[in-house]
This record gives C-alpha cells, structure tokens and sequence, in this order.
C-alpha cells in the first residue's frame, strides 16, 4: 500500500463504498491522482494479437465503467486497462446499496447491475481522446433485453474502432439470466453473430480480437462446451474469470450473505483453478486472461503459470490504492528472474503438465 493512500485509507473506510469510488474516479480525471509511470521492465513486455504490451498487468472492467480515465489509469502504470460493462442504452443498474466491502477477507461484493451511461456515451468520449495505450472494451446487455445478442452486435458496432480488444460478458451474477448465455446452443449463437457484427464494423488488418469473459462457477460440463465454442474458431481469447457467487465458509465480515459476485483474495484460488482448466481444455491455443484475487506479484505469477498471458486485477486497488500496480509489477519481474525465465511469455503455463 503506497503511503499516501495508507494514511488515508482509516478515512475513506468510513464512507461508503460507492461513494468512495466516485471520488476516485474525479480525483483521476481531475489529475489530482496523476503520476509518471514507472521505468518499463523489459522483461515484462508481451506481444499479444499483434499488439505490445509493456506489461501484463491490466486493470479489469468495472472499474472504469464508462471510459473517463482509462488515460490517467494507464499513467499508474498498468500495461493495459479494459473499461465497461457498457451496455447499448443507458441503465442506472440495481438499487442501492450495491458495494460492500468485505475488509477482514480482503474482498469486495457487488451487485451493481451493468449501471453506465450507455454505448453512445462511451462512443462520444471516446471520439474526443482515446488513451494512448492498450486499451479494452468490455461489452454487456441491457436488463430488459431479449434477443441479447443484438445488444452485443450494436456495442461491437458502435466501439469496435476504439477498441484494441473487445470482451463479450456473459458472466456478471448481476444481470437476470446472463449467466445462461455460458451454455453450449446460447453460446455458439451469441458469439457467432457478434464475429459477423465485428467483422463487417472492422476492416481485417485494424480488427481487435474478440474475447469472451467467463463465470468461475462453472462445471466441468459448462467448461467442455465453452472451450468447444472458443476453439471453433470464432473467438480470440478467454478472460478467466468474473465474481463469483459461491460464499466461502472462511468468509469473516458481516457482509458475507449480501448477495451479488464476490471477488478479491478468496477468489484467487477458485477462479485460478478454472483459468488452468480452460487453458487444458482449449489445449493453450488461445491466449487467456487471468483474473480474480489478484493483489500481489506472486499472485500474477501464479496465473500466469497456469495459463495466462495476461493479468488483470481490480477489487485489490480499494485495500491498496491505485499505485498498487507499481508493486505487482515489480515482484512479477523479481519472481520472474528468480525462476531464470529472460521473458514473462517463457513463464505462461508453466504449471500445465
């Protein structure tokens, strides 16, 4: 935890999550969080789907859900940085309070609901100042929808030009019925028609890859038929996983029977051992991207060996602060060096027997 941010932090526990975050988020686009990112380590930088990244660390969607300051984000130091859930129109998500913060379990539940401005919204500023960096769009449906995949097929139409990936999310707990998508039949179709959206909005040498993001309460059936779906052909990676909606019996703050997805440190196992499944079962053919629990570098290390590519971490940041990227990289590279691997690509599935 930075200093600055540890002397702070007995004052921002007392106010509300939610709260809380919004500040954040002015305090970034203001400048008043600004920093200079740290020296690039060579030995972190990775070359994905024909773009660079400095480092594997990115910030996951959620965060940032309606694109203000995915710049001064990446100016923390983060190799990468997805914004979203954007939905097609705009919703104002479930009824509040919807964020809880678990301290004693080092964990975050939340039931936001997909809340954002909306697609043209993001479009709107996105047009004015698109970060200089590698930037991802996470992609939702709105609660009322029916035919979910229009709302997919309009978010790849309207942003696929921003973006240097796009995610399908069919995993948040949040939204009624999302999770259903996940099945073999819904999956096929949904994905199929969001690459023939992409493929027409995109010409091919500009087109960003097409990643879906998947739930860590899967069965072993449920990750049969996704990796079937991925190896089809129509998708270009994997992000393992979302929040969960398992309740761990180790859970300790009276927050623990609120309902939503739990993320953060007791997420780190769970959703670490279905990042190295689906690498197995799609036979490490498509870059995957590790998150859930994430809050140190040997935690990233760890993802990393069993699979993936890339790393994001979020709910780790509301114990840590935003400089906490500084320090995973760092550990990643010592951990790196420590194992005699001279590239962070050496180390992807070292685990995978």
């Amino acid at each position: 935890m930075a200093d600055w941010y540890r002397l702070v932090w007995p004052l921002i526990r007392r106010f509300d999550p939610e709260m809380a975050h919004g500040w954040a988020l002015s305090a970034l686009e203001s400048g008043l969080l600004g920093a200079t990112p740290p020296p690039v380590d060579p030995l972190l930088a990775t070359t994905l789907w024909g773009r660079r990244f400095p480092n594997p660390i990115g910030l996951a969607a959620g965060f940032d859900k309606n694109a203000r300051v995915p710049g001064p984000l990446l100016a923390q130091g983060f190799g990468f940085v997805e914004v979203g859930s954007v939905t097609p129109r705009p919703q104002p998500g479930n009824p509040k309070p919807r964020l809880f913060r678990l301290e004693e379990d080092r964990a975050v539940i939340n039931r936001m609901g997909f809340n954002n401005r909306g697609v043209e919204a993001m479009v709107e500023r996105l047009s004015k100042a698109r970060p200089k960096g590698i930037l991802g769009i996470n992609l939702g449906k709105n609660k009322e929808t029916e035919d979910a995949a229009s709302d997919y097929e309009h978010g790849i139409t309207r942003l696929a030009r921003f973006a240097d990936y796009l995610v399908i999310n069919v995993s948040s707990p949040n939204t009624p019925g999302l999770r259903a998508l996940q099945g073999r039949e819904p999956l096929e179709a949904l994905v199929g028609r969001s690459r023939v959206a992409l493929n027409a909005a995109t010409p091919p040498e500009t087109r960003p890859p097409l990643l879906l993001k998947v739930a860590p309460d899967l069965t072993e059936e449920d990750m049969g038929d996704i990796a079937a779906v991925a190896l089809a052909g129509t998708l270009d990676g994997l992000i393992c996983t979302n929040t969960t909606i398992d309740r761990p019996t180790s859970l300790a703050s009276r927050h623990k029977g609120e309902a939503g997805g739990l993320s953060g440190a007791p997420l780190l196992g769970p959703s670490t051992a279905v990042l190295r499944r689906m690498a197995e079962l799609t036979e490490r053919r498509l870059p995957l991207v590790g998150v859930g629990g994430v809050s140190s570098g040997r935690d990233a290390y760890a993802k990393i060996r069993a699979g993936a590519s890339l790393v994001q971490f979020y709910s780790a940041m509301v114990y840590g602060g935003p400089h906490l990227v500084t320090r995973i990289t760092a550990e990643l590279a010592d951990c790196l060096r420590a194992d005699g691997y001279s590239s962070v690509t050496e180390a992807v599935g070292a685990d995978i027997i």
